[in-house]
């Protein structure tokens, strides 16, 4: 007899913990997509170009977008949540296969330099940077809530 609950490794409202911050970092990715369309929260927004570095708009006044950014946001947003809905092993990926992108991103985009015709997403330093954390913590995130779920795949 085991005393370990359905919540011993994290499953709340039918979800594992690594399903519900997949499907969170999906949502806070879409929103963040649609917002950098919005003036106001993204300043200079008339200099807002479709692709490259003339892009100057200013998500919320520090990292520079540009329409493809922002539709690249949403959309791996809507696969984050896609992916997390109905598999922990699907938010797993998510997180740990967008988190590696995220990370190369920003490599790339601090390697080939700010004005760069090769800055295609228009990240400036601090968008290159938040790409950096926003990959480790997402890398980290899907590797650390899920080391149970083979554990808890054999014990059902």
């Amino acid at each position: 007899m085991t005393t370990a609950s359905p919540h011993a490794h994290g499953v709340h409202f039918g979800r594992t913990d690594v399903q519900n911050v997949g499907m969170g970092v999906g949502i806070v990715l879409i929103v963040v997509g649609i917002l950098g369309f919005i003036p106001g929260i993204t300043t200079q927004y008339n200099s807002l170009a479709i692709i490259g570095p003339n892009s100057t708009a200013l998500f919320l006044g520090l990292f520079q977008v540009s329409m493809l950014l922002n539709i690249i946001q949403a959309l791996i947003g809507v696969i984050g949540v896609v992916m997390s809905r109905n598999n922990p092993m699907g938010a797993r990926n998510f997180l740990m296969g967008f988190g590696l992108l995220y990370i190369v991103l920003s490599v790339y985009s601090l390697i080939v330099g700010v004005g760069s015709a090769a800055n295609f997403l228009s990240l400036n330093v601090m968008g290159a940077w938040g790409f950096m954390i926003m990959g480790v913590a997402m890398v980290g995130a899907g590797w650390l809530m899920s080391r149970h779920l083979a554990e808890d795949a054999k014990t059902r």
